[in-house]
């Protein structure tokens, strides 16, 4: 075990299984103390059972650092402050979040129902919040802290996930926020789009979809298989608990892809192209005619409509 988060403690919402499972191992290996929070539910956010954060707490241990477990559901509002309390309570201070619980419910966007839309957004963006808003209380104290927060490539737009790309590029909004609201208190906070093979891309019901298919279907799995393999959940964990030292000291509200052989850097957004006016001016339409040409003359639509095909007679 190394030293460079020693003294540190950490809260790692969905650390029982994948990439948080690698997160929690990955930061006790740099000697952070950890509470394990894994409500044990479905991919699909159903159910729940102790056992996943029970036996990463067991795995910690067992690498000579300290943890326990916590089983609350990231998507209550009290949950957070439950977390944060109990960490203050077991270590006696709470100085890493990494907020990584989530949940699917792909649906097209004319078949999601309100619930499908309303749970993925309760887990995933009000369950950042609910144990953000709570340890930045306790990190603007102390005027230190790192907050490391789980967004996707997912939210840059991909079909049938329109509630899942919402919440996680709305992570991307908090995770900038948070750097503005407490960068001043020397706490930092960074997003990652982790790329890897967990249980919401390799299920056993993705595998069962897939043989009902044939042999396409199969294919497509074998591809899914060969996907976890060269990116493997653990493969995450090793940054995060870089951005959580010394070494990323500068680097605050920002966003990176992370996968087995890539880490990368996204660019802010910014504009690209652009026309201006005098103050005040009302664009008409027919000047938009004119002018956007220079602006957008260049775009294609990507996804332009398809073709229907005829009814069999």
């Amino acid at each position: 075990m190394a030293n460079r988060l020693e003294g540190k403690v950490a809260i790692v919402t969905g650390g029982g299984r994948g990439i948080g499972r690698g997160e929690c191992l990955a930061l006790a290996a740099e000697g952070a103390r950890i509470i394990v929070n894994d409500f044990g539910g479905t991919t699909a956010g159903t159910g729940g059972e102790q056992g996943p954060a029970d036996e990463v707490v067991a795995e910690v241990k067992k690498m000579g650092s300290d943890a326990a477990a916590n089983y609350d559901n990231v998507s209550e509002f009290a949950s957070g402050d439950r977390m944060v309390q109990q960490a203050m309570d077991t270590f006696g201070r709470l100085d890493i979040v990494v907020n990584n619980a989530g949940i699917l419910r792909d649906k097209m966007i004319f078949n999601m129902t309100e619930e499908e839309w309303d749970i993925v957004l309760a887990v995933h963006l009000k369950g950042h919040f609910n144990l953000s808003k709570h340890a930045a209380v306790i990190m603007r104290q102390q005027r230190s802290g790192v907050f490391v927060n789980t967004a996707s490539e997912s939210g840059l737009g991909n079909r049938g996930q329109a509630n899942y790309a919402a919440a996680k590029e709305g992570i991307i909004g908090l995770s900038r926020t948070l750097a503005r609201d407490m960068g001043g208190y020397g706490v930092r906070s960074n997003a990652i789009r982790p790329r890897a093979g967990t249980r919401l891309v390799i299920s056993d019901e993705m595998r069962e979809a897939a043989q009902r298919g044939g042999a396409a279907g199969m294919q497509g799995f074998q591809a899914l298989e060969a996907f976890g393999k060269a990116n493997p959940p653990d493969a995450v964990g090793p940054f995060v608990a870089w951005l959580c030292t010394d070494a990323a000291a500068n680097i605050n509200g920002r966003d990176f892809m992370v996968s087995g052989p890539l880490i990368g850097l996204y660019s802010l957004p910014e504009i690209v192209k652009k026309t201006t006016s005098e103050p005040g001016h009302i664009w008409s339409l027919a000047e938009l005619d004119t002018v956007m040409g220079d602006v957008t003359g260049e775009l294609k639509n990507q996804w332009p409509k398809r073709e229907e095909k005829p009814a069999p007679a």
